[in-house]
C-alpha cells in the first residue's frame, strides 16, 4: 500500500474552491462529467461519471473535506483528506491520500495533478 501527499495552489479564495468540489452543478461545471454530491457526513459520492466513487466521512466548510475511496475488492479503507487554507489570492491545498493499492498508485497520481487539480486550476484560473 502506498501514500500520497501533495500540495496545490489556486487562485481563488478557499469558499470558492470548496464550493467547487462539493457542489454537484459546480463539479460537473469543472470536470464536465456527471457528479453526485451530497456535502453531509455518511452519503456516498461519485464523481467523473462513476470513475471515482466512495463515502463522504467529515467536512469543515471551506476548510475541510475528508472522504473514503473504494478501490473495487480492496480491502481496507483508502482515506483522501483535503485542506485548504488561504494564501493571499490564492488556496494553499493539502491533499493527504492513504492506503492506496500499490497498482493503482501511478494512476491516483496522475488523476490528482491532471484531472482533479489540473480541472480545478483551470477552470479558476483560465
Amino acid at each position: 500500500m502506498k501514500e500520497i501527499h501533495k500540495h496545490y495552489r489556486i487562485k481563488g479564495t478557499p469558499a470558492d474552491i470548496y464550493a467547487a468540489m462539493t457542489n454537484p452543478f459546480s463539479i460537473t461545471l469543472w470536470t464536465g462529467a456527471v457528479a453526485v454530491m451530497k456535502e453531509e457526513a455518511g452519503t456516498e459520492f461519485s464523481l467523473f461519471d462513476g470513475d471515482i466513487e466512495g463515502m463522504n466521512l467529515e467536512f469543515e466548510k471551506d476548510k475541510k473535506i475528508v472522504q473514503e475511496w473504494f478501490f473495487g475488492d480492496h480491502e481496507g479503507q483508502s482515506i483522501v483528506t483535503i485542506t485548504l487554507r488561504p494564501d493571499r489570492i490564492y488556496t494553499r491545498i493539502e491533499l493527504n491520500q492513504t492506503n492506496i493499492p500499490d497498482d493503482a498508485y501511478e494512476d491516483m497520481v496522475h488523476g490528482w495533478d491532471n484531472y482533479y487539480f489540473g480541472g480545478l486550476k483551470e477552470f479558476f484560473e483560465k
